[in-house]
């Protein structure tokens, strides 16, 4: 069978029994994504950095897709947990790459008093395939180099 687009799991957590993504249902459009290790979200505090959580997942699609990572819609209210970035977007070519393999994280701040504790297994966003597309004169020929913040390098 041929791949087009699917999840695998990133170098470095092979043995780590990882839940792969699931859809609960047929008309989902997200895939459920879990996290790949227990940690802890800390209140917020001005200037800090968000807190990624692992997957130990990484994407692949073709060229003209990407993965969009989106938070659960239970998180802010029941957890406090806020996506750094609104959504995240993972592009094709960062399955792979040199720097991290093209791990998928999420990046998290807590706005709630107290700290979140996340389970292994415990799931976190939600994941979505979609296509794009590109305007006429278009002529991006850049190559991804790396992971987190290599797109403008």
């Amino acid at each position: 069978m041929e791949k087009i687009r699917g999840f695998e799991i990133a170098k470095g957590f092979e043995d780590k029994e990882i839940t792969m993504p699931i859809r609960k249902t047929k008309a989902s459009a997200g895939y459920d994504v879990c996290a790949a290790e227990d940690c802890t979200i800390l209140p917020f505090k001005p200037g800090d950095k968000p807190t990624l959580v692992k997957t130990g997942l990484k994407a692949y699609m073709p060229e003209d897709e990407y993965l969009m990572i989106c938070n659960r819609s239970s998180n802010p209210g029941k957890k406090g947990l806020v996506l750094a970035n609104s959504i995240g977007i993972i592009d094709a070519d960062y399955y792979g790459n040199q720097d991290n393999d093209g791990h998928i994280m999420y990046a998290f701040y807590n706005v709630k008093n107290e700290p979140v504790e996340i389970k292994k297994g415990d799931a976190i966003g939600q994941a979505i395939f979609q296509k794009f597309l590109t305007v006429d004169n278009d002529t991006a020929t850049g190559l991804r180099t790396g992971g987190f913040g290599s797109t403008s390098k």
